[in-house]
Protein backbone atom coordinates (compact mmCIF):
# COMPACT_ATOMS: atom_id res chain seq x y z
CA UNK A 1 0.00 0.00 0.00
CA UNK A 2 3.09 2.18 0.71
CA UNK A 3 5.07 3.72 -1.99
CA UNK A 4 8.60 4.58 -0.60
CA UNK A 5 11.72 5.60 -2.95
CA UNK A 6 15.63 6.13 -2.45
CA UNK A 7 16.72 9.50 -1.72
CA UNK A 8 19.02 11.59 -3.36
CA UNK A 9 19.93 12.85 -0.74
CA UNK A 10 21.68 16.38 0.58
CA UNK A 11 23.93 15.88 3.08
CA UNK A 12 26.95 18.24 4.66
CA UNK A 13 30.11 18.73 2.37
CA UNK A 14 32.62 16.05 3.47
CA UNK A 15 35.38 18.61 4.73
CA UNK A 16 32.72 18.82 7.72
CA UNK A 17 32.29 15.30 7.98
CA UNK A 18 34.85 15.13 11.54
CA UNK A 19 32.35 17.88 12.65
CA UNK A 20 29.23 16.75 12.02
CA UNK A 21 28.87 16.67 16.10
CA UNK A 22 28.71 20.54 15.72
CA UNK A 23 26.21 20.40 12.68
CA UNK A 24 23.51 18.17 14.01
CA UNK A 25 20.35 19.89 16.32
CA UNK A 26 17.47 18.26 18.14
CA UNK A 27 13.82 18.44 16.34
CA UNK A 28 12.59 21.43 16.60
CA UNK A 29 9.56 20.46 18.88
CA UNK A 30 12.22 19.45 21.56
CA UNK A 31 14.87 22.05 21.59
CA UNK A 32 15.02 23.66 24.97
CA UNK A 33 16.21 27.71 24.51
CA UNK A 34 19.40 27.51 26.10
CA UNK A 35 20.20 24.57 23.41
CA UNK A 36 19.12 26.44 21.09
CA UNK A 37 21.04 29.60 22.08
CA UNK A 38 24.15 27.45 22.05
CA UNK A 39 23.49 26.00 18.56
CA UNK A 40 22.65 29.06 16.56
CA UNK A 41 26.35 30.62 17.78
CA UNK A 42 27.36 28.01 14.79
CA UNK A 43 26.28 29.41 11.24
CA UNK A 44 26.40 26.60 9.54
CA UNK A 45 24.46 24.51 12.20
CA UNK A 46 21.28 22.58 10.74
CA UNK A 47 18.59 24.06 13.37
CA UNK A 48 19.36 27.19 11.21
CA UNK A 49 16.68 24.94 8.68
CA UNK A 50 14.68 23.31 11.18
CA UNK A 51 14.32 26.28 13.37
CA UNK A 52 15.07 29.55 11.85
CA UNK A 53 15.53 32.52 13.31
CA UNK A 54 13.92 36.10 12.19
CA UNK A 55 10.06 37.84 11.79
CA UNK A 56 9.51 35.86 8.49
CA UNK A 57 11.23 32.02 9.82
CA UNK A 58 10.36 30.76 6.22
CA UNK A 59 12.05 33.24 4.21
CA UNK A 60 15.25 33.22 6.43
CA UNK A 61 15.54 29.34 5.94
CA UNK A 62 15.12 30.19 2.37
CA UNK A 63 17.86 32.73 2.02
CA UNK A 64 20.52 30.49 4.54
CA UNK A 65 19.57 27.58 2.59
CA UNK A 66 20.27 29.15 -0.67
CA UNK A 67 24.02 30.47 0.40
CA UNK A 68 24.64 26.90 1.65
CA UNK A 69 23.88 25.24 -1.45
CA UNK A 70 26.12 28.13 -3.69
CA UNK A 71 28.93 27.76 -1.39
CA UNK A 72 28.80 24.52 -1.21
CA UNK A 73 28.24 23.87 2.50
CA UNK A 74 26.00 21.11 1.58
CA UNK A 75 26.11 18.80 -1.48
CA UNK A 76 23.73 16.40 -3.13
CA UNK A 77 23.99 12.99 -3.49
CA UNK A 78 23.83 12.06 -7.27
CA UNK A 79 22.68 8.74 -7.16
CA UNK A 80 19.60 7.41 -5.04
CA UNK A 81 19.94 5.43 -1.62
CA UNK A 82 18.22 3.80 1.66
CA UNK A 83 19.81 5.47 4.63
CA UNK A 84 20.43 3.11 7.32
CA UNK A 85 20.16 4.79 10.49
CA UNK A 86 20.88 3.47 13.90
CA UNK A 87 20.81 4.71 17.50
CA UNK A 88 22.29 3.10 20.31
CA UNK A 89 21.22 4.11 23.71
CA UNK A 90 20.84 3.29 27.38
CA UNK A 91 17.86 4.74 29.08
CA UNK A 92 18.40 6.43 33.20
CA UNK A 93 18.71 4.06 35.49
CA UNK A 94 19.84 0.89 33.21
CA UNK A 95 22.86 -1.01 32.23
CA UNK A 96 21.95 -2.21 28.86
CA UNK A 97 22.15 -0.51 25.70
CA UNK A 98 19.40 -0.76 23.04
CA UNK A 99 20.25 -0.32 19.25
CA UNK A 100 17.10 1.27 17.66
CA UNK A 101 17.48 0.03 14.14
CA UNK A 102 15.63 1.59 10.95
CA UNK A 103 16.27 3.27 7.58
CA UNK A 104 15.31 6.74 5.82
CA UNK A 105 13.38 6.57 2.23
CA UNK A 106 10.95 9.19 0.80
CA UNK A 107 7.33 7.80 0.91
CA UNK A 108 4.08 9.35 -0.83
CA UNK A 109 2.47 11.94 1.23
CA UNK A 110 -0.82 9.87 1.71
CA UNK A 111 -3.54 12.26 3.28
CA UNK A 112 -5.28 10.75 5.90
CA UNK A 113 -8.42 9.56 4.15
CA UNK A 114 -6.50 6.86 2.19
CA UNK A 115 -5.58 4.81 5.20
CA UNK A 116 -2.04 4.32 3.94
CA UNK A 117 -0.53 6.35 6.77
CA UNK A 118 -1.92 6.06 10.37
CA UNK A 119 -1.96 8.40 13.20
CA UNK A 120 -2.41 7.77 16.59
CA UNK A 121 -2.84 10.93 18.16
CA UNK A 122 -4.22 14.83 17.52
CA UNK A 123 -2.06 17.85 16.23
CA UNK A 124 -1.85 21.50 17.01
CA UNK A 125 -3.08 23.93 14.13
CA UNK A 126 -0.60 26.47 14.86
CA UNK A 127 2.13 24.27 14.16
CA UNK A 128 1.44 22.55 10.97
CA UNK A 129 0.68 26.13 9.66
CA UNK A 130 4.58 26.98 10.65
CA UNK A 131 5.36 23.96 8.91
CA UNK A 132 3.63 24.51 5.84
CA UNK A 133 5.28 28.08 5.12
CA UNK A 134 8.49 26.58 5.85
CA UNK A 135 7.89 23.88 3.36
CA UNK A 136 6.62 26.45 0.39
CA UNK A 137 9.38 28.20 0.49
CA UNK A 138 12.06 26.22 0.85
CA UNK A 139 11.19 22.76 -1.11
CA UNK A 140 13.84 21.15 1.31
CA UNK A 141 13.09 18.98 4.34
CA UNK A 142 15.19 19.16 6.65
CA UNK A 143 14.43 15.98 8.99
CA UNK A 144 12.57 12.88 9.02
CA UNK A 145 9.33 12.32 10.89
CA UNK A 146 9.49 8.47 12.09
CA UNK A 147 7.01 5.94 11.07
CA UNK A 148 6.61 2.39 11.99
CA UNK A 149 6.09 -0.64 9.82
CA UNK A 150 5.02 -4.18 10.80
CA UNK A 151 7.18 -7.12 9.54
CA UNK A 152 7.85 -9.85 12.32
CA UNK A 153 9.83 -11.65 10.21
CA UNK A 154 12.61 -9.20 10.32
CA UNK A 155 13.26 -9.12 6.74
CA UNK A 156 15.40 -6.00 6.02
CA UNK A 157 17.31 -6.23 9.70
CA UNK A 158 20.06 -7.99 7.78
CA UNK A 159 20.41 -5.92 4.82
CA UNK A 160 20.31 -3.01 7.35
CA UNK A 161 22.84 -4.92 9.67
CA UNK A 162 25.52 -5.19 6.80
CA UNK A 163 25.06 -1.56 5.60
CA UNK A 164 25.70 -0.18 8.97
CA UNK A 165 29.18 -2.05 9.31
CA UNK A 166 30.88 0.97 6.87
CA UNK A 167 29.37 3.90 8.01
CA UNK A 168 29.16 7.95 6.62
CA UNK A 169 29.08 8.99 10.60
CA UNK A 170 29.31 7.47 13.72
CA UNK A 171 29.00 10.53 16.33
CA UNK A 172 27.25 11.68 19.54
CA UNK A 173 24.30 13.33 20.16
CA UNK A 174 23.11 15.77 22.24
CA UNK A 175 21.13 12.76 24.22
CA UNK A 176 24.22 11.12 24.77
CA UNK A 177 22.93 8.66 22.04
CA UNK A 178 25.39 7.33 19.50
CA UNK A 179 23.98 8.22 16.12
CA UNK A 180 25.39 5.69 13.34
CA UNK A 181 23.92 6.16 9.58
CA UNK A 182 25.79 4.11 6.30
CA UNK A 183 23.88 3.97 2.77
CA UNK A 184 22.78 1.31 0.35
CA UNK A 185 22.93 2.14 -3.43
CA UNK A 186 22.72 -1.33 -4.43
CA UNK A 187 19.89 -1.66 -6.94
CA UNK A 188 18.23 -5.99 -6.15
CA UNK A 189 18.18 -4.58 -2.52
CA UNK A 190 16.87 -1.38 -2.50
CA UNK A 191 14.04 -3.24 -4.75
CA UNK A 192 13.48 -5.71 -1.62
CA UNK A 193 12.62 -2.58 0.71
CA UNK A 194 10.98 -0.93 -1.79
CA UNK A 195 8.72 -4.65 -2.03
CA UNK A 196 8.45 -4.83 1.44
CA UNK A 197 6.82 -1.85 2.47
CA UNK A 198 4.63 -1.52 -0.91
CA UNK A 199 2.17 -4.13 1.06
CA UNK A 200 2.44 -2.45 4.42
CA UNK A 201 0.79 0.60 5.80
CA UNK A 202 2.97 3.13 7.75
CA UNK A 203 1.92 4.04 11.50
CA UNK A 204 3.01 7.69 11.84
CA UNK A 205 5.33 7.17 15.77
CA UNK A 206 6.18 11.07 15.60
CA UNK A 207 6.38 14.00 13.50
CA UNK A 208 2.57 14.43 13.23
CA UNK A 209 2.80 18.08 12.35
CA UNK A 210 5.61 17.66 9.61
CA UNK A 211 3.62 14.66 8.28
CA UNK A 212 0.33 16.96 8.01
CA UNK A 213 1.84 20.23 6.42
CA UNK A 214 3.55 17.41 3.63
CA UNK A 215 -0.19 16.01 2.88
CA UNK A 216 -1.26 20.20 2.48
CA UNK A 217 1.31 21.04 0.27
CA UNK A 218 0.79 17.90 -1.91
CA UNK A 219 -2.83 19.19 -1.87
CA UNK A 220 -2.27 22.92 -2.32
CA UNK A 221 0.47 21.62 -5.42
CA UNK A 222 -2.01 18.94 -6.76
CA UNK A 223 -4.49 21.65 -7.21
CA UNK A 224 -2.41 23.91 -8.65
CA UNK A 225 -1.26 21.79 -11.12
CA UNK A 226 -3.43 20.65 -14.22
CA UNK A 227 -0.88 18.42 -15.60
CA UNK A 228 -0.32 16.63 -12.32
CA UNK A 229 0.90 12.88 -12.64
CA UNK A 230 1.26 12.18 -8.98
CA UNK A 231 5.47 11.18 -9.47
CA UNK A 232 5.90 14.82 -9.08
CA UNK A 233 8.60 15.67 -6.09
CA UNK A 234 5.97 17.44 -3.94
CA UNK A 235 4.13 14.74 -3.48
CA UNK A 236 7.08 12.77 -1.36
CA UNK A 237 7.93 13.25 2.62
CA UNK A 238 11.04 12.29 3.94
CA UNK A 239 10.82 9.26 6.71
CA UNK A 240 12.39 7.69 9.08
CA UNK A 241 11.52 3.98 9.20
CA UNK A 242 11.74 1.51 12.02
CA UNK A 243 9.88 -2.07 12.58
CA UNK A 244 6.99 -1.98 15.43
CA UNK A 245 7.98 -5.25 16.37
CA UNK A 246 11.90 -4.73 17.26
CA UNK A 247 12.58 -5.50 20.57
CA UNK A 248 14.26 -1.96 21.08
CA UNK A 249 11.73 0.38 20.77
CA UNK A 250 11.24 2.83 23.71
CA UNK A 251 8.23 5.40 24.31
CA UNK A 252 8.72 7.67 27.28
CA UNK A 253 5.87 9.79 28.56
CA UNK A 254 4.81 14.07 28.24
CA UNK A 255 3.83 15.12 31.34
CA UNK A 256 1.15 17.97 31.65
CA UNK A 257 1.49 21.86 32.94
CA UNK A 258 -1.36 24.06 33.51
CA UNK A 259 -1.15 28.21 33.61
CA UNK A 260 -3.04 30.51 34.15
CA UNK A 261 -5.66 28.42 35.62
CA UNK A 262 -8.20 30.59 38.11
CA UNK A 263 -9.11 27.42 40.34
CA UNK A 264 -6.80 27.51 43.53
CA UNK A 265 -5.90 23.48 45.00
CA UNK A 266 -8.42 22.90 47.20
CA UNK A 267 -11.01 23.68 44.32
CA UNK A 268 -9.23 21.26 42.06
CA UNK A 269 -8.88 18.63 44.51
CA UNK A 270 -12.76 18.95 45.69
CA UNK A 271 -13.95 18.76 42.08
CA UNK A 272 -11.29 15.62 41.11
CA UNK A 273 -13.03 13.94 44.25
CA UNK A 274 -15.98 13.44 42.17
CA UNK A 275 -13.96 11.44 39.62
CA UNK A 276 -10.93 10.15 40.89
CA UNK A 277 -9.76 8.61 44.33
CA UNK A 278 -6.89 10.90 45.40
CA UNK A 279 -4.19 10.13 48.01
CA UNK A 280 -1.48 12.23 49.05
CA UNK A 281 2.31 11.89 48.72
CA UNK A 282 4.69 13.16 50.68
CA UNK A 283 8.03 13.13 47.99
CA UNK A 284 6.92 13.94 44.50
CA UNK A 285 9.95 12.24 43.18
CA UNK A 286 7.73 9.16 43.94
CA UNK A 287 4.74 9.68 42.02
CA UNK A 288 6.83 8.07 38.66
CA UNK A 289 6.88 4.69 40.67
CA UNK A 290 3.30 5.16 42.40
CA UNK A 291 1.26 5.47 39.73
CA UNK A 292 3.14 2.67 37.63
CA UNK A 293 0.89 -0.30 35.54
CA UNK A 294 -1.75 1.16 37.68
CA UNK A 295 -4.45 1.67 35.09
CA UNK A 296 -6.02 5.60 34.60
CA UNK A 297 -3.74 6.43 37.80
CA UNK A 298 -1.35 10.14 37.19
CA UNK A 299 0.52 12.58 39.63
CA UNK A 300 -1.06 15.91 40.68
CA UNK A 301 1.67 17.91 41.42
CA UNK A 302 1.26 21.87 42.95
CA UNK A 303 3.98 24.08 45.00
CA UNK A 304 3.98 22.60 47.96
CA UNK A 305 1.83 19.62 47.55
CA UNK A 306 1.90 16.58 45.56
CA UNK A 307 -1.27 13.62 44.97
CA UNK A 308 -1.58 10.47 43.34
CA UNK A 309 -5.29 10.40 41.86
CA UNK A 310 -6.43 7.17 40.25
CA UNK A 311 -10.19 7.29 37.96
CA UNK A 312 -12.78 5.63 40.00
CA UNK A 313 -13.50 2.38 37.89
CA UNK A 314 -17.44 2.60 37.90
CA UNK A 315 -17.04 6.15 36.95
CA UNK A 316 -15.60 5.02 33.44
CA UNK A 317 -18.75 3.72 32.53
CA UNK A 318 -19.99 7.49 32.22
CA UNK A 319 -17.17 8.00 29.34
CA UNK A 320 -19.87 9.57 26.46
CA UNK A 321 -17.63 10.33 23.56
CA UNK A 322 -18.80 7.84 20.84
CA UNK A 323 -15.22 6.07 20.39
CA UNK A 324 -14.58 2.73 20.68
CA UNK A 325 -13.05 0.92 24.20
CA UNK A 326 -9.81 0.45 23.12
CA UNK A 327 -9.74 4.18 22.27
CA UNK A 328 -11.27 5.16 25.85
CA UNK A 329 -9.19 3.00 27.91
CA UNK A 330 -5.99 5.16 27.20
CA UNK A 331 -4.70 6.37 30.18
CA UNK A 332 -4.35 9.80 28.66
CA UNK A 333 -7.76 9.45 26.86
CA UNK A 334 -9.28 9.24 30.10
CA UNK A 335 -7.11 12.22 31.90
CA UNK A 336 -8.20 14.80 29.09
CA UNK A 337 -11.63 13.30 29.59
CA UNK A 338 -12.29 13.01 33.30
CA UNK A 339 -10.10 15.37 34.37
CA UNK A 340 -9.41 18.47 31.89
CA UNK A 341 -12.47 18.42 30.50
CA UNK A 342 -14.59 17.24 33.42
CA UNK A 343 -12.21 18.73 36.55
CA UNK A 344 -10.46 21.88 34.79
CA UNK A 345 -13.43 22.73 32.30
CA UNK A 346 -11.39 22.56 29.07
CA UNK A 347 -13.98 20.78 26.66
CA UNK A 348 -11.54 17.96 24.36
CA UNK A 349 -12.43 19.85 21.15
CA UNK A 350 -10.80 23.12 22.58
CA UNK A 351 -8.01 21.07 24.11
CA UNK A 352 -5.61 21.44 21.02
CA UNK A 353 -6.21 25.45 20.84
CA UNK A 354 -6.05 25.94 24.80
CA UNK A 355 -3.31 28.42 25.83
CA UNK A 356 -3.31 26.34 29.57
CA UNK A 357 -2.22 23.70 28.45
CA UNK A 358 1.49 22.79 27.79
CA UNK A 359 3.53 19.94 27.26
CA UNK A 360 6.55 18.48 29.37
CA UNK A 361 8.91 15.59 28.66
CA UNK A 362 11.42 16.32 31.03
CA UNK A 363 10.20 15.26 34.64
CA UNK A 364 12.42 17.26 36.64
CA UNK A 365 11.91 20.01 33.98
CA UNK A 366 7.92 19.95 34.73
CA UNK A 367 8.28 19.55 38.64
CA UNK A 368 10.61 22.29 38.88
CA UNK A 369 8.16 24.62 36.40
CA UNK A 370 5.74 24.18 39.00
CA UNK A 371 7.91 24.91 42.11
CA UNK A 372 9.19 28.11 40.73
CA UNK A 373 5.43 29.78 39.57
CA UNK A 374 6.05 29.58 35.53
CA UNK A 375 3.02 26.92 36.29
CA UNK A 376 -0.21 26.70 38.12
CA UNK A 377 0.50 22.46 38.62
CA UNK A 378 1.26 19.14 36.85
CA UNK A 379 -0.31 16.50 36.21
CA UNK A 380 2.37 13.61 35.72
CA UNK A 381 1.98 10.61 33.47
CA UNK A 382 3.28 7.59 32.07
CA UNK A 383 3.92 6.10 28.93
CA UNK A 384 1.40 4.71 26.25
CA UNK A 385 2.68 1.09 25.50
CA UNK A 386 3.02 -0.19 21.53
CA UNK A 387 0.70 -2.36 21.50
CA UNK A 388 -1.69 0.28 22.41
CA UNK A 389 -0.48 2.84 19.72
CA UNK A 390 -0.90 -0.10 17.26
CA UNK A 391 -4.61 -0.93 18.17
CA UNK A 392 -5.47 2.74 18.36
CA UNK A 393 -3.93 3.42 15.03
CA UNK A 394 -5.73 0.46 13.64
CA UNK A 395 -9.28 1.78 14.90
CA UNK A 396 -9.29 4.97 12.84
CA UNK A 397 -9.55 6.96 15.75
CA UNK A 398 -6.73 9.47 17.88
CA UNK A 399 -5.63 9.39 21.22
CA UNK A 400 -4.93 13.08 22.59
CA UNK A 401 -1.99 15.28 21.42
CA UNK A 402 1.70 14.79 22.40
CA UNK A 403 0.07 11.02 23.72
CA UNK A 404 3.56 9.82 23.01
CA UNK A 405 7.51 10.53 23.28
CA UNK A 406 9.26 7.54 20.91
CA UNK A 407 13.17 8.10 21.86
CA UNK A 408 15.50 8.88 21.10
CA UNK A 409 14.45 11.61 18.70
CA UNK A 410 16.01 11.33 15.32
CA UNK A 411 18.30 14.45 14.82
CA UNK A 412 18.53 16.71 12.33
CA UNK A 413 21.23 17.60 10.00
CA UNK A 414 22.20 13.89 8.93
CA UNK A 415 20.80 14.22 5.73
CA UNK A 416 18.27 16.44 4.17
CA UNK A 417 15.86 16.41 1.28
CA UNK A 418 14.68 18.34 -1.57
CA UNK A 419 11.13 18.36 -3.18
CA UNK A 420 12.01 20.54 -5.72
CA UNK A 421 11.77 19.03 -8.91
CA UNK A 422 14.67 19.94 -10.40
CA UNK A 423 16.61 17.95 -7.68
CA UNK A 424 14.24 15.89 -7.21
CA UNK A 425 14.42 14.56 -11.10
CA UNK A 426 15.65 10.46 -11.63
CA UNK A 427 14.63 7.62 -13.41
CA UNK A 428 12.94 6.06 -10.50
CA UNK A 429 11.34 3.04 -12.25
CA UNK A 430 14.62 1.16 -12.27
CA UNK A 431 14.03 0.66 -8.79
CA UNK A 432 10.55 -0.51 -8.27
CA UNK A 433 9.17 -3.62 -7.89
Amino acid sequence: MAEILPIKAWRYHDSLKDRMEDMISPLFDVVSQKQRQALYENPFNSIHLSVPLGENPALSAKAILENWKNEAVITQDQIPGIYVYYQYFKLPGEEKEFCRKGFIAQIKAYDWHEGVVLRHENTIPKSVNDRVEMLKSTKFQPSPTHGLYEDPMHILEPFMDEAIQDPIYDLEDYQGVREVLAVIHDLPTIKIFLEQIASKSIILADGHHRYEAAIKYRNDMTASNPEHRGDEAYNYHLMYFTNAHSKDLRILPTHRLFTGISLDENDILSKAEDWFNIRKVYDSDEISELILHKQWAFGLVFKDSAYKIRLKPEKFEEFELAIPDVVKSVDLMVLHYFFIEKVMGIKMEEQRFSEKLEYERNLRRCVGRVGEGSADFAVITKEVSMSQVLEVCKSGFMMPQKSTYFYPKTVSGLLFASVDEQEFKFPYQAFRP
